[in-house]
Parts: C-alpha cells; structure tokens; sequence
C-alpha cells in the first residue's frame, strides 16, 4: 500500500514543473507520463495501475494535481482526456510485460516495453480522445503526438535505466 501511494505521490510532483502546450490540439507536454511508465515498470501490473488509479481518482475529487494544478474532471473535458485514460492500459501493459522479463530486465526489451506502453498505447488511447473532444480529423489527431515524441522517448529511456537499477537492488519489487 505504501509503495502504491508513495508512486501516486511522484506522478503528483512530476506534474509540478507545470506543461507546456503546442499545436493546436491543446494538449499539454508534461513529466507526469515519466510516472506514470516508472510506475509499470518499478511496482508492476497491479501496484503500478493501482497507483495511477489512486492519483486519477485524487484528480476526479478535485484536487489539482495534473501539470498547470488542472482536475481530473477539467481534464476530462478538455482535449487530453485520453491521454489521461490512456495511463491506466499503459501502466497495465507496462508492467505486464516487466514481470515477464524479470529479475535480469535486460535494457533492450525493458526499453521495447516502456516505448510501445508509455507511447504506442497512451497516443492510440489520447488520438481517439482527441477524435471524440475535437473536430480535428484522424490524420490531424495522429499528427499531434508528432511533437511529444522526442520528449517521451527521453521519459522510456529515464524510465528503463532507473527500473533497471531499482529491480536490481530490490528484486521482487514488482511482483505480489
């Protein structure tokens, strides 16, 4: 229980630093997604999503905690909603697979993991947010994930090196 709080808890400082919206999706770049992908691949499947659904549900009761002290439910409304829902598959997918390749996490398929759940997954879930809160069209929608790339690949890489060195000193973190 500690562990999925103190995770919760980093996905809400990492939204401190604020976001940076671009294009005109009005989707913001932020940190946060750098928690939400540690958080697969540190805790696993069932503490990593329990930790984001802890934080998403502190967002839906209103406190600020996403980048820019937005809501869960100001979220929601807007743009980025599926970006936000996005995080629970991802984190999902993430720490699926993480158990699997557990206890050694050779670098090269913890990257393969963290990239497809913390970009693949989060951009498909977010465009079809995107489809469903704006009137941009599909290739439109598809394109605006083109700028967050960059960054992201920056998050999987910081993800996959910090998970590495903390399945290695506590091995077994990321099961039960």
């Amino acid at each position: 229980m500690a562990q999925i709080a103190v995770f919760a808890a980093l996905i809400a400082a990492m939204g401190l630093p604020g976001a940076i919206t671009v294009g005109f999706s009005g989707v913001p770049i932020t940190v946060q997604t750098l928690g939400v992908i540690l958080a697969g691949a540190v805790l696993g499947a069932r503490k990593g999503t329990a930790a984001v659904l802890v934080f998403l549900a502190l967002t839906m009761i209103g406190l600020p905690l996403l980048s820019g002290g937005r809501t869960g439910l100001t979220a929601l409304a807007g743009p980025s909603a599926g970006y936000l829902v996005g995080w629970i598959p991802a984190t999902l997918f993430i720490g699926l697979l993480t158990t699997r390749i557990l206890p050694k996490y050779p670098t090269a398929l913890g990257l393969l993991i963290n990239a497809i759940g913390g970009l693949f997954v989060i951009y498909l879930v977010g465009t079809l947010g995107l489809l469903l809160r704006t009137d941009i069209g599909v290739w439109a929608a598809i394109g605006t994930n083109g700028a967050f790339i960059p960054g992201d690949l920056v998050k999987v890489v910081v993800a996959t090196v910090v998970a590495k060195g903390v399945h290695r000193a506590y091995p077994g973190l990321a099961g039960g």
